[in-house]
């Protein structure tokens, strides 16, 4: 059957008009609306955005990705305007309550009011005279996690999403990783690292943007919570941290995360895992194969039971600004979704992904890949990796790690294999599983994957973290190659006692040529300026052990030749 033409760059885009919203409980948001240039009424796609929607559209030429310009900004993220308006439809850009123009008080991180306020801006989309009734979702980060949020409210006009670059976990892969308090919003929160940072009012006093732990706990058990925090000897190391606890108001949804070290109700509730069962519109996710981004665009394909397609990139079709790469294909989307066009898009398989070292796209139907070969490599004495487990107690591998203000040197143990005699797959999920010794109660693992060519040269493929305190594992959700850490509590380690660590890695697609080989790094540290993870105040001694007692090893997902 003969597929209809998609549709066509004929518009140009009218004057923005700004309007300002009420929800239902009164507050009032601001909303840019671009329209085509014609009569009649057309489909509509909302981006709601948590950096001021006057930026997403600033009149600049596309920059170039972050290693190269000197202008690059993170979080012009809401989409092309030109080329979606051009082909037909409404851009509908909305500051979220207490950022930008908007009124009321800032939730954090897609709370719950965020989905209904997505919500009351889809009807009020569709009830307007230039919309036809059907609306999707598009944006990337923060903006694809609030698509979610919405979605699970389900608005009646909403017809299909396209959360790009999505999140699915909030402490694990915003606030943590692995239990190990990450910086990453506080960069985005503050400007730092050459995003502009939120937008916390524009001329319209905000005097309640606080953080949510101040706003919501009783004053006694806010005082003892606030003391024993700043008390923390691991977060007096960083002080440019800690001094976002001292003074809230710098940093109030960062505040929020050093707060509440441990998993619980406020992020559970802001979470977009908790409410994938409550999603009913079909989805097209995805992410560049960059760190968090593929965990939590798996997550989302794996979580939800409506129509959905996935698509995981290279990040040089993810990290040019103002985000317009991809847009035929979300255009292809929301032409089937929102148009009726019968372009062809659901007959193809739901997940394309793009594979490293071969640079090849390729087409599949599920994830993990069905055909997986799930292969243990063993660490062994003098910093090998072997498909064989030790046979006998070949002694553990150690190293001492110093506190970063002691030193700024960052120790580790690094294993490998033999090159490759040939181009070897590896696609898909993985984990390690290895027993260690401290000499304090509590450290923290970092474990790097890297792809080494025949001349050195090192390519950076996954990387995970764990607290150690934080090793407890719920079985009942995990899988050999994700296992599911619980975050709840802290279960202090007995020094020179062995414990069993496991460790999930993000996803991959990564052919290693001929020639190549596997390198694994542990350490408990890392070093690079300006998105330093807290980590251990005390100086600390490393053991990994490999023999027939304690055979740690990394869990790889090999995908076999033709």
């Amino acid at each position: 059957m003969k597929k209809e033409k998609g549709s066509q760059p004929l518009y140009q885009v009218r004057e923005k008009e700004t309007v300002l919203v009420p929800m239902r409980d009164g507050v009032q948001l601001a909303v840019d609306v671009y329209r085509p240039d014609a009569e009649g009424k057309f489909p509509a796609l909302l981006a709601l955005c948590v950096y001021g929607k006057d930026l997403q559209v600033l009149p600049v030429k596309q920059p170039q990705g972050r290693e190269n310009s000197l202008v690059w900004d993170g979080t012009m993220e809401s989409g092309n305007t030109r080329q979606f308006v051009g082909n037909g439809y409404v851009h509908v850009i909305a500051d979220v309550r207490g950022c930008g123009d908007s009124e009321g008080e800032y939730v954090g991180m897609c709370g719950h009011t965020e989905g209904e306020d997505g919500y009351d801006i889809i009807e009020w989309i569709a009830a307007q005279p230039w919309c036809d009734g059907n609306v999707g979702m598009v944006g990337i980060s923060y903006l694809a996690g609030v698509q979610t949020y919405t979605a699970a409210e389900q608005p009646p006009h909403l017809k299909a999403i396209f959360p790009w670059e999505v999140w699915s976990d909030l402490y694990t892969q915003f606030a943590t990783s692995g239990g190990v308090i990450h910086p990453m919003i506080y960069r985005l929160y503050s400007g730092r690292g050459m995003d502009p940072g939120q937008t916390n009012g524009s001329g319209i006093a905000h005097k309640n943007h606080v953080c949510a732990t101040i706003r919501n706990t009783p004053p006694d058990e806010l005082e003892k919570l606030w003391k024993e925090r700043l008390s923390d000897p691991d977060l007096m190391v960083y002080s440019i941290y800690w001094s976002c606890l001292r003074y809230p108001t710098k940093s109030p949804l960062f505040a929020d995360f050093l707060f509440n070290p441990n998993d619980g109700p406020f992020y559970q509730e802001r979470s977009p895992y908790t409410k994938f069962d409550k999603i009913k519109v079909p989805l097209y996710t995805g992410g560049p194969w960059v760190g968090m981004w593929p965990d939590g665009a798996f997550a989302l394909y794996n979580g939800v039971d409506v129509p959905r397609k996935m698509i995981m990139a290279p990040l040089a079709l993810s990290d040019e600004r103002p985000w317009y790469q991809l847009h035929d294909e979300v255009l292809r989307w929301f032409d089937y979704w929102l148009k009726g066009i019968d372009n062809g898009i659901m007959d193809e398989a739901p997940i394309k992904l793009y594979v490293n070292g071969i640079n090849e796209w390729r087409y599949e139907n599920e994830w993990p890949l069905a055909r997986t070969q799930w292969t243990k490599y063993y660490l062994r004495s003098r910093g090998r990796l072997m498909t064989e487990a030790p046979i006998s107690n070949e002694g553990p591998d150690c190293f001492v790690q110093q506190p970063l203000d002691e030193t700024s040197e960052v120790n580790s143990i690094k294993y490998s294999m033999p090159p490759f005699t040939g181009d070897v797959e590896v696609i898909g999920p993985m984990a390690i599983c290895f027993y260690a010794a401290i000499d304090q109660q509590d450290t923290n693992w970092n474990v790097t994957l890297r792809d080494i060519d025949q001349s050195g040269t090192k390519k950076m493929l996954t990387a995970g973290w764990l607290k150690a305190s934080h090793r407890a594992v719920d079985e009942s959700k995990s899988e050999p190659w994700n296992p599911w850490h619980i975050h709840t509590e802290n279960i202090p380690v007995k020094p020179g006692e062995v414990y069993e660590y496991t460790i999930s890695l993000s996803h991959i697609a990564n052919v290693f040529r001929a020639g190549h080989r596997l390198e694994l790094e542990i350490a408990s540290m890392d070093n690079g300026p300006g998105s330093l993870h807290i980590c251990s105040s005390k100086t600390t001694m490393h053991q990994i052990h490999h023999d027939p007692e304690f055979a740690s090893y990394l869990l790889l997902p090999i995908i076999p030749g033709e």
